[in-house]
């Protein structure tokens, strides 16, 4: 092997070793995720719901319920402060429309009134809920 040979692959095998730790990261360095709750709505839910595929999948699929709020930002696709998930709706009683919101280690109590979600145009598309976080056992756990 040629001197040139020689030094052409230990430049290479350094390259290999060489890297920075962000072989696994989703998306690209500088990029921001920051939906409307229109666009959340109107495109990546109902393209969700109407099993289209996304190129890169900035919102995981979850069941909420099972994990207690300080673990959600690991088990998120993306974000920093916020973070996105497709929720399964659980049912309390089977043939009930009370939804189960239990978790591990405490519940998630919906507060205040419900938002409309609405269109550019004043549509409807859908309701936002405030859900706080309360430690123990209903009703007498401790918000957190």
């Amino acid at each position: 092997m040629s001197q040139n040979s020689n030094n052409e692959q230990n430049n290479y095998s350094h390259d290999k070793d060489d890297d920075d730790g962000h072989e696994h990261d989703m998306v690209m360095p500088g990029f921001r995720f920051h939906p409307t709750e229109e666009e959340l709505v109107e495109f990546y839910l109902r393209r969700k719901v109407e099993g289209k595929r996304f190129n890169v999948e900035l919102i995981t699929f979850l069941d909420l319920y099972r994990y207690d709020p300080w673990e959600l930002p690991a088990l998120a696709a993306i974000g920093e402060k916020e973070w996105f998930f497709y929720v399964p709706r659980d049912r309390k009683y089977r043939n009930g429309d009370r939804p189960n919101r239990v978790t591990t280690s405490g519940y998630w109590k919906a507060t205040g009134a419900d938002r409309m979600i609405r269109t550019e145009n004043s549509r409807s598309i859908g309701l936002k809920k405030t859900l706080v976080f309360y430690s123990g056992k209903a009703p007498k756990g401790n918000p957190n």
